[in-house]
This record gives structure tokens, C-alpha cells and sequence, in this order.
């Protein structure tokens, strides 16, 4: 189909130029530049002098419609139409797109097939979305602090969001707007109002764009009911509990981190016990093996055993013994001095007899 509208408009122009005499023929007012809203119609105006024979109009480069001489219109396209005005030696061609879409937006050109007889203009179009609040009734308490959310969706380009409450225009500093655009080109944006009612209140948001007479809004209602001493009870109550849980709970952290210091300090002790007591065992060990070496060594010598500690005791008493006297002259016959070493008492005296070398110990046990 399109194969057979393009061999069509090129037939169509070459036979305009053929019956074109060339007679001076010009566009006298080309199309004007044009915004449409979505949805609506767009109107072109095209004036040319006297002598035409055949106008063309063109969308994006391609023909859409043409008017032979005098005003009769060649459509293809049910999407366009074409109404002719005559005046004087002038004629005005008017061009008609239906119902223009987003994707309508582009150049539009008058031609009457000759050298310098082309104007052109643009068509661009607007959208109208959607606009929504969500919840369009809330029940809030006297005092609270909420948030209303207002939806824009679907725009081109992308609009002014505006609050009122109570009939009176919100300052911008109390919401904030949020934009962004789908891969279709149409804008989404989404508007948050910062509110805290003190009486029932009327929530209007408004969205606008350049071909809104009047911007589009949409409302909310929000009633205010005051607070009940038990709700604030049970709020204090909360918020006792709440301190109360934050104190327990930093008790108990820092008696887990007391514990966990004292349990550091614990294994720090018994580490240097237990590395005390290694170093205790080896100085033991290296003692006990200088001690055999001694015994050893002590074991290897020759042992006088003919000592006898009492024996030298003993003499020790004679040295200290007093002279004898003459009184005990009785005494001194029986004495016998033998050589200067020796003193021997009644005779022949035996040192071994009366200093045995191992005197017999003798056990006396008492009966009962």
C-alpha cells in the first residue's frame, strides 16, 4: 500500500509540473508554527497567488494531501482533510490533522512544486495525563505530622505541581517534587506534601501544562479528630518503656563488656602462671640432676669407718679433766703411765675394747 501512495504523489507531482507554466506562482503566507494538545485537532493555513495549478502538503518529508486547481483535495488518508477559500486572485488551502498523538509532532510543509515555492512549519504536541492523590479521605489526629502524596502520570512536557489547603497556595519549601520519563517520552512525576493539620482541611493538588486553560487538580479531604487522654496515656506509657528497654540494655552491654575484660584479664594470668611454673619445673629438673651428680661423686670416695664421733667426744672430756690431786694417791697405783700418748687405768687397757668401733645398741623394754 505504501508502494502504490508513493508512485501516486510522484505522478501527481510530475504531472503538476508539466502543467505548471510557470507563470509566477508563490506562496503568499506559509503554515504557522503550531502546539496541539493530545487528543485535539491541529489547523494549517497555506496562501498562494494566482496561477497555481497544484499545492501539496507534506508531513515529516512524506505527501499526506494534495489540491488541484480550483480547491478539489486528493485524500488518502482519512487522518487529514482540506478546506479551500477563495479571495480575489488569492487562495487560502486549510489542513486539518485529526486527533493529533505525541508521535504527531514534526514538520509540516506547503509546496506548489516549483523552485522557490515551499514554506514549512513544526507541530508540537502536548499531553495530558493523569493526576491522582493517594487516598482521597484520611482521618488524622489533631497535631500529627503526616505525609500526602500526589501522582502526575503520563505528561508532556512534564508539569507544574502545585498544592493548596484550605484555598490558600502552599509555599514550595513544604513538598517536594520528584521527576522522571518513561522510554515512551512522556513524564512521570511524583509530589510530596509535608502537612500538619490542626482542623478538618481541603488538600487540593494541581498539575499544568502551557495548553491548560486552567490546570488540572484533584482534591482530598482530611479530617481532624483530637487527641483522647488515653491514647496520650498509652503514648507516654510507650515511651517510658521505650527508655526504660534503652537504660536496661545499656546496663547489660556494659556489664557484658566488664565481663569480657575480666575474662582477658583471667587468661592473661593464667598464661604467665603456667609460664611460671614451666620455668619452676625446669630450674627443678636441672637442681635434681646437679644433686646425683653430687652423690655421684660422693659415692666414688673411700669412707673412714672407724670414726666414731663419741670416741672423739670423749677425749675431749679427758682433756678437760683436772689435774690429779695427792688425795687420790690410792688412785695412782693403779695408774699406769705407759709412753706420753697413752693412759691406761689398772694394767693392760684395750682402746678398742672400751672404744668399739660399732657399739652394740641395746633395747630395754619395760613389761606391764
Amino acid at each position: 500500500m505504501d508502494g502504490l501512495q508513493r508512485c501516486f504523489w510522484m505522478t501527481l507531482s510530475l504531472l503538476g509540473f508539466l502543467t505548471d507554466p510557470g507563470d509566477g506562482s508563490f506562496i503568499i503566507e506559509g503554515p504557522s508554527n503550531l502546539t496541539a494538545l493530545a487528543g485535539t485537532d491541529a489547523h494549517f493555513h497555506c496562501m498562494v497567488s494566482e496561477g497555481w495549478h497544484i499545492l501539496i502538503w507534506l508531513f515529516k518529508g512524506q505527501p499526506i494531501l494534495s489540491v488541484i486547481y480550483p480547491g478539489n483535495a486528493i485524500v488518502t488518508d482519512n487522518s487529514y482533510s482540506q478546506v479551500g477559500y477563495n479571495k480575489s486572485t488569492e487562495f487560502t488551502s486549510e489542513l486539518t490533522i485529526h486527533k493529533v498523538q505525541l508521535n504527531d509532532s514534526g514538520r509540516i510543509e506547503c509546496s506548489l512544486q516549483t523552485t522557490d515555492g515551499n514554506e514549512y512549519a513544526f507541530l508540537s504536541v502536548q499531553v495530558n495525563g493523569s493526576l491522582n492523590i493517594k487516598g482521597h479521605s484520611l482521618t488524622v489526629r489533631e497535631n500529627e505530622t503526616i505525609e500526602i502524596v500526589c501522582e502526575a502520570v503520563g505528561w508532556v512536557p512534564a508539569p507544574q505541581i502545585t498544592w493548596m489547603v484550605n484555598n490558600f497556595t502552599v509555599d514550595n519549601s513544604s513538598y517536594i517534587t520528584n521527576q522522571s520519563q518513561g522510554s515512551n517520552g512522556l513524564y512521570n512525576e511524583e509530589s510530596i506534601l509535608t502537612l500538619t493539620p490542626l482542623t478538618n482541611t481541603t488538600v487540593i493538588c494541581l498539575a499544568a501544562i502551557l495548553l491548560l486553560s486552567k490546570p488540572q487538580s484533584t482534591t482530598m479531604n482530611l479530617v481532624v479528630y483530637p487527641p483522647s487522654i488515653e491514647s496520650d496515656q498509652n503514648e507516654d506509657d510507650g515511651r517510658i518503656r521505650t527508655i526504660i528497654l534503652a537504660v536496661v540494655l545499656s546496663i547489660v552491654g556494659f556489664l557484658l563488656l566488664i565481663l569480657i575484660i575480666l575474662l582477658i584479664v583471667c587468661c592473661s594470668r593464667r598464661r604467665k602462671e603456667s609460664s611460671y611454673q614451666k620455668e619452676m619445673r625446669n630450674v627443678s629438673g636441672k637442681k635434681n640432676a646437679t644433686d646425683q651428680n653430687l652423690e655421684t661423686r660422693h659415692d666414688s670416695g673411700n669412707e673412714n669407718y672407724g670414726y666414731n664421733p663419741e670416741e672423739q667426744e670423749c677425749t675431749k672430756q679427758v682433756q678437760r679433766h683436772p689435774p690429779f690431786s695427792p688425795v687420790d694417791s690410792g688412785l695412782e697405783q693403779d695408774l699406769e703411765v705407759g709412753s706420753a700418748s697413752e693412759v691406761h687405768y689398772g694394767g693392760n687397757y684395750d682402746r678398742a675394747a672400751a672404744y668399739p668401733v660399732n657399739p652394740p645398741k641395746i633395747r630395754n623394754v619395760t613389761h606391764v
